[in-house]
């Protein structure tokens, strides 16, 4: 089994009840994995390790900033804000522990492949999507075909950001 940390989860390791933790795209990714589903092998980055960049990075306070007085219905002020937000967190660097930890599983993932040129999709799994009252499907970026490290820490950066589109800005809001 691989080394559990609060901020990588194998989809072998998860199921169902891990929505929290890895979304609803993960404990689904994890519960078929455990079924026996021919799902190819994969890894999540936790919710925990997006709450921790955006407090360690210092971001959560200037998103807040940010989004102070918004009003939601103005649509270009939400839109400017949003891009202003996406721009911050494409633009601040993982931590240091953060991006060994992802770079290290994607060599894991090459070495189960056996191969150098494996192409990985990023893609988000919000840990409030498909609730009974509110569904958050296609409101976060999914990236394909990303190859090598540095690609795929930019992939989860740009992920991460799209978690402030000016559309899942409002929805959540408005939820």
């Amino acid at each position: 089994m691989e080394t559990k940390t609060k901020n990588i989860l194998w989809f072998k390791e998860v199921g169902k009840s891990d929505g929290a933790t890895v979304g609803g795209k993960g404990a689904n990714l994890g519960e078929l994995t455990q079924a026996g589903f021919p799902v190819p092998p994969g890894f999540i980055v936790t919710a925990q390790a997006y709450f921790d960049y955006i407090n360690e990075t210092g971001l959560i306070d200037k998103i807040k900033t940010e989004l102070e007085g918004l009003d939601f219905e103005d649509t270009k002020d939400l839109q400017a804000r949003a891009e202003k937000i996406q721009g911050l967190i494409k633009k601040t660097p993982l931590p240091e522990h953060l991006k060994k930890e992802i770079v290290e599983a994607y060599h894991k993932l090459q070495e189960t492949d056996h191969t150098k040129n494996l192409y990985v999709a990023v893609r988000s799994s919000a840990t409030a999507e498909d609730l009974a009252d509110a569904s958050f499907a296609g409101q976060q970026a999914t990236f394909l075909n990303i190859l090598g490290d540095k690609d795929l820490l930019q992939a989860v950066l740009d992920c991460w950001a799209s978690l402030f589109e000016a559309r899942a800005i409002y929805y959540r809001n408005d939820k």
